[in-house]
């Protein structure tokens, strides 16, 4: 494409809905809704279901349902009618959110959407409660110029972070609910502010707890120290056992040499992205794309173990860790579970327990990117950015894609959002580029009126 469609009318009345998309997503991340009970009050995500019940009512959406899902938290469902005849778009995000962090980490507060250098800050302000204005927004500017052409379902799910399942296994029960001819999926990002991307491929995840014993209780490190052993100490040594000397991920069984072909992302890039200290060298071979979007990772998420503040001269009896590995598409995540669990068990030393307990999944997804709705979306993209339309693939995971592929394999996926580098989801000062709100909120309101035309011709 040379140029650019006209987004016309269409695009000044999104530029005119950006004031209430800002009240309202100020609204939604006020909720502290992580879907960990142990964390924050449950009432947070159910408070948070029902802001996006209300909002979906305002809309006119009719069968409006907060599904309690088999993991104990709530999605949120709607069905808006459009035209007969004409094919039915399901769009997804999610209103639950990662725990902050270390909360005096945050310039401003992570519950309220402050405004600073142009970015609109707060936890949830990208991923992905941005997600849900996205969709609230394209939809409003689409009534507002004549009506929305097709026939809309939302799902807002409750439990996307933590892995959990809770909406795979109530969309498997009811695999009705959930059907449509495409599905867009409002959880990714483009690779860089300002340049549009759709997601092609997302990694699965394997989420495992790992508990290691070696004593019937702790011991004075003095007087056993040196012949007792340390369960720590075990652990510390199994975990490094994950990585080899260039810091790539190693578990026994499981491949390390996929490869990217596609959109590269330049060291330096990265480097800034990453925010990656100067003089430390990054980890693992390979181009960055291979090792973030081709290759499975491990991270290990948390220690259980005493905190230097009020620790006491004891060899520990008991440790453990939360471990997450990503896996690429073609890797089964079940069976990336499997070997990662062996690998642990395996790697103790001494003859220690180790119990290992799997506490997540999710298979890891690729999209057909020659589909119909990929054309109509680049041609939304060029004409919302004035560019060209870029495929990049997503280390992260969205379990959901994988289900919704397998229940519906006629139907096309497409994953947009607005978690590009700048927005830092996951960490501290996590953002929002209200540019980015704008320009892809048209996008996904022209997206919906070219593919209904594509579908009418």
């Amino acid at each position: 494409m040379s140029t650019a469609p006209s987004a016309g009318p269409l695009a000044e009345t999104v530029a005119s809905l950006m004031s209430r998309a800002r009240t309202e997503l100020a609204e939604l991340v006020s909720y502290r809704s992580v879907a960990d009970p142990r964390q924050f009050p449950k009432s947070e995500c159910e408070d948070a279901a029902r802001w996006v019940a209300r909002a979906l009512d305002a809309e006119g959406f009719q069968d409006i349902a907060v599904l309690d899902t088999p993991d104990g938290t709530q999605s949120v469902y709607g069905h808006l009618p459009g035209p007969a005849g004409a094919p039915t778009v399901l769009l997804y995000a999610h209103y639950d959110v990662q725990p902050p962090l270390d909360e005096a980490a945050w310039i401003s507060p992570p519950f309220e959407l402050t405004e600073r250098d142009g970015r609109w800050y707060a936890r949830g302000a990208a991923d992905c409660k941005g997600g849900v204005i996205m969709h609230l927004t394209a939809l409003r500017a689409l009534r507002e110029q004549g009506g929305v052409p097709v026939n809309v379902k939302v799902i807002v799910e409750g439990s996307e972070e933590q892995g959990t399942g809770g909406l795979e296994r109530y969309a498997e029960a009811h695999p009705e609910l959930l059907a449509a001819d495409t599905i867009v999926i409002g959880d990714s990002g483009n690779f860089r502010v300002g340049l549009p991307t759709v997601t092609a491929t997302l990694r699965g995840m394997a989420l495992v707890e790992v508990r290691v014993s070696t004593l019937g209780g702790n011991l004075h490190s003095g007087q056993f120290g040196g012949a007792a052993p340390d369960a720590l100490a075990a652990l510390i040594q199994i975990l490094a056992s994950l990585r080899d000397e260039t810091g790539a991920t190693t578990v026994d069984g499981l491949s390390g040499e996929g490869s990217w072909e596609g959109l590269q992302y330049p060291e330096d890039d990265f480097r800034g992205d990453a925010k990656v200290l100067d003089g430390v060298a990054l980890v693992g071979t390979g181009t960055i794309a291979d090792r973030i979007w081709a290759r499975p990772s491990v991270t290990v998420l948390g220690i259980d173990a005493p905190p230097v503040i009020g620790a006491t001269p004891s060899v520990q009896a008991t440790a453990g860790a939360l471990v997450s590995l990503r896996v690429p598409p073609g890797v089964d995540a079940q069976d990336a579970a499997k070997l990662l669990t062996a690998h642990l068990e395996a790697a103790a030393p001494w003859g220690a327990r180790v119990e290992v307990i799997q506490r997540g999944s999710g298979q890891a997804f690729r999209a057909d990117t020659s589909s119909p709705a990929y054309a109509a979306m680049a041609q939304a993209m060029h004409a919302a950015y004035g560019k060209d339309l870029e495929i990049a693939g997503q280390g992260g995971s969205i379990p959901l894609c994988n289900t919704l592929a397998t229940l519906y394999p006629e139907a096309e996926i497409l994953l947009i959002g607005l978690s590009e580098p700048e927005a830092q989801i996951h960490a501290v000062n996590e953002s929002v580029s209200p540019e980015e709100l704008e320009k892809l909120s048209l996008a996904e309101a022209l997206f919906l009126r070219n593919y209904a035309a594509s579908k009418a011709n």
